[in-house]
């Protein structure tokens, strides 16, 4: 299937051609036709799907084909770099013949609201920077056409309910809203029953489902020899590009600073770096000329590099679906990665939910030297889900949202 059979105009089929984009993703493939019929709409799809021009594919194509003016379109990011990834694709897309501006903190607010005052037919912003320009009446989202909410369940994980629920009651009401997310919550659903107009369904892939590209290993090791494994594993194995995720900033500062002083090319992202910082870390990762990127959760679902060799989890998430979007930046577009995670007998439970949630087994890899210790297998853990050692693509599957009543 090609672009143009999706009901794109040829110009942007030819674009994405140009871009490298030879047939559309399962995802893509479901949502551009719905969104071009106007309908509403919530995509459940992991990362690196292609789920980012699903929405900017219709948003593009109605402002050429309608000649629509004015801000039309909206969308909604939980973080600067998934944000600032989002306007380089619609520049992309649009081979500039559209103008986008990014409102994200950590920027010249007076060149964000320059931009604006130019004329923009597309916003992307984080909520709160949004709030701010909001507040101040420097935006006017009269022209409003379409609503979309990217990543929504980990911008409700952040706390922006509230920004969101205000931000959308100022939006005209006659729009259409395109929800994406990785997963179905409960909280996702509360959204789409009281901000959407029946909205379609569109799954492509197991809620929680991780990628069939990605190996996953756990290394058992005791706590105090994790940062002299992880160095082991880097200085022993050929790793082309590593992104390595801590639970802390000053986690990420520390180990930073440690592969530093042993020769490796490094940089950070944390919430404590300023966009400046955040950006040139990104840019540099991207070309190569660092080899190893060292980061906080702020980045699992904000940085889009097709060519990540490995994901290192430092330390085991919390919550399992913050362990899927942090491997899901590795095995992307159709490349193959690995996952590995350094894993004490205290994260051992935590291990343990994410192999629940996933329905996958993590094969444990035990070093001698490093302190790790196997831990017993009960039954009810061996069995989980009844595919551990599968990694089964389910269905796309499509089904219509009703709300209750």
């Amino acid at each position: 299937m090609e672009f143009t059979n999706l009901g794109l105009q040829s110009a942007l089929a030819n674009t994405c051609k140009s871009l490298g984009y030879t047939e559309p993703t399962p995802i893509q493939k479901q949502a551009i036709p719905a969104v071009l019929n106007g309908a509403d709409i919530i995509a459940i799809a992991q990362t690196g799907t292609g789920k980012t021009a699903a929405f900017l594919l219709p948003i593009l194509h109605n402002l050429f084909e309608k000649k629509l003016r004015g801000t039309t379109a909206l969308v909604l990011a939980p973080t600067r770099e998934l944000a600032l990834q989002t306007e380089a694709a619609f520049r992309d897309l649009s081979a500039k013949k559209f103008r986008c501006v990014t409102l994200i903190g950590g920027a010249s607010y007076r060149r964000q609201e320059d931009a604006i005052n130019k004329g923009v037919s597309l916003i992307v912003a984080t909520p709160g920077r949004l709030m701010d320009f909001m507040q101040r009446n420097a935006i006017d989202f009269s022209k409003l056409d379409t609503l979309v909410l990217d990543e929504a369940d980990r911008m409700l994980d952040m706390g922006f309910l509230p920004s969101i629920k205000r931000i959308i009651a100022a939006l005209p009401q006659n729009r259409q809203t395109l929800l994406f997310s990785a997963t179905m919550s409960p909280e996702i659903e509360k959204i789409a029953r009281t901000t959407m107009r029946n909205p379609k369904v569109l799954e492509v892939s197991r809620p929680g489902k991780t990628a069939a590209t990605i190996e996953q290993f756990a290394y058992p090791v005791a706590t105090q020899s994790k940062t002299v494994l992880l160095l082991d594993l880097l200085e022993r194995e050929r790793f082309s590009r590593v992104l390595v995720f801590t639970r802390t900033r000053r986690e990420a500062e520390r180990l930073s600073h440690i592969l530093e002083a042993r020769d490796h090319t490094v940089n950070r992202i944390h919430a404590n770096r300023s966009q400046a910082q955040r950006q040139v870390a990104l840019l540099n990762f991207k070309s190569g000329k660092t080899r190893i990127l060292v980061a906080t959760d702020i980045a699992s679902r904000g940085i889009d590099v097709d060519s990540i060799s490995h994901v290192i989890n430092y330390n085991v998430p919390d919550a399992p679906e913050d362990y899927v979007h942090r491997i899901g930046r590795t095995g992307r577009a159709g490349n193959t990665g690995r996952a590995i995670t350094l894993v004490t007998s205290d994260e051992e439970s935590n291990l343990r939910a994410i192999e629940k949630m996933t329905g996958q087994s993590v094969e444990r890899i035990l070093l001698p030297n490093f302190g790790g210790k196997l831990q017993p297998v009960n039954v009810a853990t061996k069995f989980l889900g009844g595919n551990l050692g599968g990694n089964k693509t389910s269905r796309p599957a499509t089904r219509s949202f009703r709300p209750r009543r």
